[in-house]
């Protein structure tokens, strides 16, 4: 089989940021890398949880929700995922900072967190989830689309 795309970046090099992963006609897949890669210290499972569905409700209620494709985590826990389609790359800066900014102030019950809501509603921590948001926001401000290409 062919190595896929994602596999051939040097993770021994990558740093938390934000960046281009790939570009599928009009469809964009964005690495938001909060961690280290193989640095030891990997999102928690229940903060990444409650971090998926605030980013996602946050970026589905948005000016570009019609643009939002998907956002999820990755399996080796160290960010996520966000497709979108057509949007300017200086608006997905903001728009990523903002959803952090929206997280690491959020208060209040978690959005589709019942039994019929979600897979696994008891797995959440809210207050990770803030913290690591946080984590985040000196990283992305004044972040630059210079800064959106992977350094490999």
């Amino acid at each position: 089989m062919n190595k896929i795309e994602s596999f051939k970046i040097n993770h021994n090099i990558l740093e938390p940021g934000l960046y281009t992963s790939r570009i599928d006609g009009d469809i964009t897949t964005y690495d938001i890398r909060m961690k280290k890669p193989n640095g030891g210290n990997y999102l928690e499972n229940a903060a990444m949880h409650t971090i998926e569905h605030l980013f996602a409700t946050f970026a589905r209620n948005s000016e570009e929700k019609d643009e939002v494709i998907y956002f999820g985590p990755m399996g080796c826990r160290t960010g996520f995922y966000f497709l979108v389609r057509n949007i300017d790359p200086q608006r997905v800066i903001e728009l990523v900072y903002s959803a952090f900014a929206f997280i690491a102030d959020y208060e209040g019950e978690i959005p589709g967190v019942s039994a019929i809501e979600c897979g696994n509603y008891l797995e959440h921590d809210l207050s990770g989830a803030k913290a690591e948001a946080r984590a985040m926001l000196p990283v992305l401000k004044d972040y630059k689309i210079s800064q959106l290409t992977y350094k490999i």
